[in-house]
């Protein structure tokens, strides 16, 4: 079976500073992986490569078993979404102004919303559950309702990919458990989660397969129970022996 999204031979480099050497990973449809690793290891990067934001300098990105670089940015877009670490909003954008934006992968320059767009966008919210928050200012709103509305913003462009950035960073324990569960209900809908995740507690039980990006660009692949290994998290996070304890899953 073609994977829905593939990277072989991946490399990549920051003003002649290698950040990704040799990446060779594959995601299925309807999958669920998270990417973990150390702050400055590439995560970030990886994921833009994902979307055809970032061009590699060696290697390639597959879509369906198509080239990104033969592929036009309008059409990636209605494939992939992500859902940045951070999004700066000057303006008092409500929350469905924002969530509109992402349509705008299927807008012409002479097009408005139409029917259909309005449709993804209420079902974006739904999902996402911000319905009732789409008349609020986007950056009034708390922490955990702006990552809902980010992704509800990735939701609007109907993607078969959803690639989240650290969705869970700086929220309270209880925001976590709430993102973690919407993620659930996404892949349910259909959707291929790849999602970079700082804390580490959520991976088991709730991601079926993880990518560690360690040291040197090594990726280790498996499952939480096969990577998420004192060893292995000792290696990829530069921690003294032994303070993983209780970090794999039982």
């Amino acid at each position: 079976m073609t994977p829905l999204l593939e990277m072989r031979g991946v490399g990549f480099a920051y003003a002649g500073r290698e950040v990704l050497r040799d990446v060779n990973f594959s995601l299925q449809e309807g999958s669920c992986t998270a990417l973990i690793g150390s702050n400055g290891v590439g995560k970030t990067t990886l994921l833009r490569l994902a979307t055809g934001s970032l061009s590699p300098a060696s290697g390639e990105v597959l879509l369906d078993g198509l080239g990104l670089r033969r592929m036009a940015r309008r059409e990636i877009a209605r494939s992939l979404a992500l859902v940045p670490q951070r999004l700066e909003v000057p303006f008092r954008f409500t929350v469905q102004q924002i969530v509109e934006q992402g349509r705008t992968p299927y807008l012409g320059r002479l097009r408005g919303m139409l029917v259909d767009d309005r449709i993804a966008v209420e079902r974006a919210m739904d999902l996402a559950r911000v319905t009732s928050l789409r008349t609020r200012i986007f950056n009034e709103l708390s922490g955990g309702e702006r990552q809902r509305v980010k992704i509800a913003l990735g939701l609007a462009q109907q993607p078969r990919i959803l690639l989240l950035d650290e969705p869970t960073q700086n929220l309270d324990i209880g925001r976590q458990v709430e993102l973690v569960d919407l993620l659930h209900l996404l892949k349910a809908q259909g959707i291929t989660i790849f999602a970079s995740i700082h804390d580490l507690h959520l991976v088991p039980g709730n991601f079926e397969k993880v990518l560690l990006l360690g040291p040197g660009q090594s990726i280790v692949e498996g499952t939480a129970e096969d990577v998420m290994t004192n060893e292995c998290l000792e290696w990829a996070f530069d921690c003294p022996p032994g303070r993983y304890v209780g970090m794999r899953p039982a």
